[in-house]
């Protein structure tokens, strides 16, 4: 069941979506899902009703809301060179800083529906750095985080997910797309470095075939199969730590 609402910042009112199994059973976990690129819409709400219907309150916020009214995109947007340019403009302008603050307004969301401490987050595409930066501002709330094909999860920058992975108690999951420019092996390789050296339990697995985008169903790179190996792991991370 989805609920449109409307979330307090400190820099505005962002739009968001609230789900609840569709059987009406209680929930008594709850997750944040973190966008990709391309905004909330259909596939997304998809994602977060079928993780709903696995027992949680789903939570899924505008994280461009900044910027008002934007698209609607799909996961081919970036064929386009118009809305490409778009949401990179969108993406530069939402720092991961931003986000961090703002998920202190999720996880009041959550509070406030009725959840009970921990919660998992999980993030794609653009959103998998934005799940782990949120398990390392937020550790004594959120107990499990997954990125699937997160990009720069491991870069130069001073806001690099990897450089405060010691500040991370939850149990962490990154699945890699086979080849992904976003996230190149030297980077998983120092993600993976900063994991062992914080003490985080984690795991970081990298989908062979797969192309970036392939657990969203309308990426023109979806792949069934592969969809359903991310839907196992992230299901068994939540099932286990949120416990």
């Amino acid at each position: 069941m989805k609920q449109d609402i409307e979330i307090k910042t400190a820099d505005g009112t962002a739009k968001a979506a609230l789900f609840r199994p569709e059987n009406g059973a209680d929930a008594k976990h709850g997750v944040i899902l973190y966008m990709d690129a391309m905004g909330p819409r259909a596939s997304l709400q998809e994602i977060a009703q079928r993780l709903a219907d696995a027992g949680y309150v789903v939570l899924l916020p505008d994280l461009f809301y900044r910027f008002g009214a934007y698209g609607p995109f799909d996961g081919n947007a970036f064929n386009d060179p118009a809305s490409r340019e778009t949401i990179l403009t969108m993406l530069r302008g939402t720092t991961q800083e931003m986000t961090k603050a703002d998920s202190a307004a999720f996880l009041e969301v959550l509070s406030d529906a009725g959840v009970q401490a921990p919660v998992g987050v999980v993030g794609y595409c653009m959103g998998g750095g934005r799940a782990l930066t949120a398990a390392a501002a937020y550790p004594d709330r959120i107990a499990a985080a997954a990125s699937f094909h997160g990009g720069n999860l491991a870069s130069d920058a001073e806001d690099s997910p990897h450089r405060f992975a010691a500040d991370i108690r939850a149990r962490v999951y990154v699945g890699v797309a086979g080849v992904d420019n976003s996230f190149p092996p030297e980077q998983s390789a120092r993600l993976a470095e900063a994991l062992r050296t914080g003490g985080v339990d984690h795991i970081i697995e990298n989908y062979v075939g797969m192309a970036h985008g392939w657990t969203v169903p309308d990426h023109g790179i979806y792949d069934e199969a592969g969809a359903e190996r991310h839907w196992k792991r992230l299901l068994n991370l939540f099932d286990e730590a949120l416990a």
